[in-house]
């Protein structure tokens, strides 16, 4: 008995104990135990301190241990047992696949299915709404940062605050398909309704003599006004990558799963993400090439739309199908209803904070030097991007092959990552991103403005100076996304571990608030000010590579700066924890009165714990039970 319980957490007793006046002979016990007992399924027996005795072994002095166990510092077995996750007498693990339980693979997998089904579509919409805007009659790449800046912010903004009026009157059921059958409804629309007959609701020529009056310096904005149906395809795609994945997915998965399920399991989602990657690309890449079998007269860029939207569109419904077998099948996981109160921050508080503390400044300097750094460079590739495949099939086609470089670099770099934390530690993982962005950021600039003098050496590799200059910005894209991926997100991540609990939370929030539109949107800013001063991206690619010097130099310099306080805090979080298993190893004496009360109380147990055949019992050593 006492090794079963030992076993179990539930008693601790000395390892060789005296135990006077208890010593049944084996056989004599077996048979009271099998003459007493009836076959009863182990679930209906007790081990608690008010069920002993229901062991009918111990039916002699059951009731009076029990009342002496009353009093004793003892938790009732089936409670221990909970708290150390040991199954109760009669409780049978779940079945089990490859040692993962059925129960828990009926959510990960549709779970996983889920992801695969949203980033797949994210991909193909994402390829498709840059070659839609950047290819059209009169537009261009330029167009992008007054997107960004004048409608993806506005609608994004709106679009939450109208996700918080439903939140409060719908069930969370309702609200998925309220939010997703939208976005499947409008990219069908527009592959079959809006694009083939997007030349009767344009106004080309109230931009063409808009274009003619204020000078080619506004073409972005007029362009926004010219094709507008495009932009706000360019909007939704944009908005299905913050809202169907961060809202809704990201809201459903951390509904369905538990802690422990969510550690094991959501690593993997990051895997498959990238297999999505590869897929969808090469889907773009098919699509893309079907004008080549195409008669003459046959606008090829609408028969690909229309079978790339459809394929969105499938892969909605399967999304909303799974969202709903999910629902009805899967057993969700009890939560508790205590909330935690999260600090609510305006951006003036935000800003205050943020001014408070060096730690969260370098955490928020990396997070809008990343969104500048990449908007400065990514929009200028694009520009010349166009003027290299400026057909939308071939444009469209290069996308699909820059998606599957771009997955099969990171799902490489996610497998490297945890060899670069281990071996190398936080801060040269989080060094990497905005190294590989000013490597190749350099690169990229200066093959913008020293191509032609390097033209001939150039052309001994087949290559001009425009298509070096687009394939060294496909490398900087690829390699700074798939950095950005595998270690820049996760060392992000990291460094809000070591702080104390206000400041986590408080400074996350404030970063949320200020530092990630300003990221996202201060790229876009630079960027307009530069076309607007300067007429074309193309005059101000000079001024632009020098501010992304400028930016992921000080990005470094915070990156060096926050690895010192990381590595600072660390080291006190383990000193810490080094000290309190000193202090739980150092022996506590007792009083003179807790070692009386804890003797008496000891004889009266092993009292009580006698031979059952007998009414007294001899003295017994004391014994402690925790």
């Amino acid at each position: 008995m006492e090794a079963v319980l030992q076993s179990k957490g539930l008693l601790s007793l000395p390892s060789s104990p005296k135990l006077r006046g208890f010593h049944p002979p084996q056989n004599l016990l077996k048979q009271r135990v099998s003459a007493t007992l009836k076959p009863k399924p182990f679930a209906e027996f007790c081990l608690s301190s008010n069920g002993l005795g229901k062991f009918h072994g111990f039916a002699s002095n059951a009731h009076g241990v029990c009342k002496r166990l009353k009093n004793l510092p003892m938790c009732r077995a089936e409670a221990a047992a909970a708290a150390d996750a040991q199954p109760l007498f009669g409780e049978f693990e779940s079945p089990k696949f490859l040692g993962i339980e059925i129960t828990t693979l009926k959510k990960i997998i549709p779970l996983g299915m889920m992801f695969f089904c949203i980033l797949f579509n994210y991909t193909i919409l994402r390829d498709t709404k840059d070659v839609l805007v950047v290819t059209a009659k009169g537009s261009s790449a330029e167009i992008i940062p007054f997107l960004k800046t004048w409608l993806n912010l506005p609608m994004a903004v709106g679009f939450m605050l109208l996700y918080t009026k439903l939140a409060n009157v719908l069930s969370k059921k309702a609200l998925f398909y309220t939010v997703i059958v939208p976005f499947i409804a409008f990219f069908g629309a527009f592959g079959f309704v809006l694009y083939p007959l997007s030349h009767y609701f344009h106004p080309i020529k109230l931009a063409d003599n808009l274009l003619a009056m204020l000078g080619p310096r506004f073409l972005g904005p007029i362009a926004i006004m010219r094709i507008w149906s495009f932009c706000l395809f360019y909007v939704m795609a944009e908005l299905w990558g913050s809202v169907v994945i961060s809202v809704l997915f990201w809201g459903f998965a951390n509904q369905i799963t538990t802690v422990e399920e969510a550690k094991r399991f959501y690593p993997l989602f990051g895997l498959g993400a990238n297999v999505a990657l590869i897929f969808s690309g090469r889907t773009v890449k098919y699509f893309s090439k079907l004008r080549q079998n195409l008669g003459p007269g046959v606008d090829g860029w609408a028969v690909s739309l229309k079978g790339m939207m459809s394929i969105v569109v499938l892969m909605g419904l399967a999304i909303c199908f799974l969202y709903w077998w999910v629902n009805t099948y899967v057993p969700l996981p009890a939560r508790s209803k205590k909330k935690k109160e999260k600090p609510k921050m305006g951006t003036m508080e935000s800003l205050k904070f943020l001014a408070s503390s060096r730690y969260i400044r370098d955490l928020a300097t990396l997070v809008v030097a990343y969104g500048i750094s990449i908007n400065l460079v990514e929009v200028t590739w694009k520009s010349k991007l166009k003027a290299q495949f400026p057909s939308p099939n071939e444009y469209s086609s290069f996308m699909g092959d820059f998606s599957t470089a771009t997955g099969i670099a990171t799902f490489t770099m996610m497998l490297l990552s945890q060899f670069i934390f281990n071996k190398y530690g936080w801060g040269l993982a989080a060094a990497i991103t905005p190294t590989v962005l000013l490597l190749t950021g350099v690169g990229f600039f200066s093959l913008l403005l020293f191509g032609d003098p390097i033209a001939p050496l150039i052309g001994h590799l087949g290559l001009t100076p425009l298509l070096a200059a687009v394939y060294v910005g496909a490398m900087q894209n690829i390699f700074s996304k798939s950095a950005k991926y595998s270690l820049f997100d996760p060392c992000k991540e990291m460094a809000y571990i070591p702080l104390d609990e206000d400041t986590k939370v408080k400074g996350k929030a404030a970063i949320d608030v200020v530092c990630n539109p300003l990221g996202k949107s201060g790229g876009a800013l630079i960027q307009q000010f530069m076309i607007l001063t300067f007429g074309s991206l193309a005059n101000s690619t000079p001024y632009l590579g020098g501010i992304l010097m400028i930016i992921v130099t000080t990005w470094l310099l915070a990156a060096r700066s926050l690895d010192k306080q990381f590595t600072e805090l660390r080291r006190e979080e383990e000193l810490e924890k080094e000290m309190e298993r000193a202090a739980v190893k150092i022996p506590v004496l007792a009083d003179n009165s807790t070692t009386t009360n804890g003797l008496s109380r000891e004889s009266a147990l092993n009292s009580a714990v006698g031979d059952s055949s007998s009414s007294s019992s001899e003295p017994s050593s004391p014994r402690k039970i925790q």
